[in-house]
């Protein structure tokens, strides 16, 4: 399947994105091509990559076991990811994993029977004030419930897609490899509400209320940094 032409010359399109003689730093987005032709980075993309960008194939093992986007076995058409890290773990998290692995019957990393939608836990989704989140193709779903969660794995079963709460509306793991390789789809049909959530500012108005600002001009690196009141 990753023995075509077309998939190639997208290849080659991605290396020509980098100066003569780095063309290894095109792996990354390389990686993300063929885990959108196959779903997974199979023995068989990692063998192309190593090909295409004349390196072995144990400097690209390296790399995609290093980076949990890359998937290493056939993963779901949809991959759920849980934040059961600190925040989200203390608002929920870990009860929205229990009640989803219940249902779906399969556990960290695994995939349902069906093969469309593999759950897993995620150390940190980097939304602690929107905890517990979780994502689906890495499009969030913030302040979730284990209602709400099963509502949008439901969804799913059923073939639909659930709009995010917040980003472009759901595709599936296949297609946002391919944006993440460097082919961009607009999805701004269903765009939903990216404002900044009233959690995120508090930090600032206080600052702001207490007249804290960041620091101004050079800072000497060896001396403690000290933040200026106005």
């Amino acid at each position: 399947m990753l023995d075509n032409e077309e998939l190639k010359a997208q290849a080659r399109e991605i290396i020509a994105r980098y100066p003569d003689g780095k063309s290894r730093s095109a792996l990354l987005p390389m990686l993300h091509l063929v885990q959108a032709e196959d779903g997974y980075v199979s023995p068989q993309g990692i063998a192309f990559c190593a090909e295409m960008l004349g390196i072995s194939k144990a400097e690209v093992n390296g790399v995609a076991t290093f980076y949990t986007m890359y998937k290493r076995k056939p993963t779901g058409d949809f991959l759920v990811s849980v934040c059961t890290n600190t925040m989200c773990d203390v608002m929920g998290g870990q009860i929205v994993y229990d009640v989803l692995s219940e249902y779906l019957e399969v556990g960290h990393d695994e995939t349902t029977a069906d093969g469309k939608i593999t759950l897993e836990h995620a150390e940190c989704l980097a939304a602690c004030d929107n905890a517990p989140v979780m994502t689906v193709n890495y499009e969030f779903y913030d302040k979730v419930e284990p209602d709400t969660a099963l509502g949008v794995v439901r969804e799913l079963q059923d073939g639909r897609l659930p709009q995010p709460t917040r980003g472009a509306r759901l595709c599936t793991l296949k297609q946002i490899s391919k944006q993440l390789a460097g082919w961009s789809e607009d999805r701004k049909d269903a765009l939903a509400d990216t404002g900044v959530g009233e959690a995120t500012l508090v930090g600032l108005r206080l600052a702001e209320k207490h007249g804290i600002a960041a620091p101004v001009g050079d800072i000497d690196a060896t001396s403690p940094i000290r933040v200026e009141k106005k």
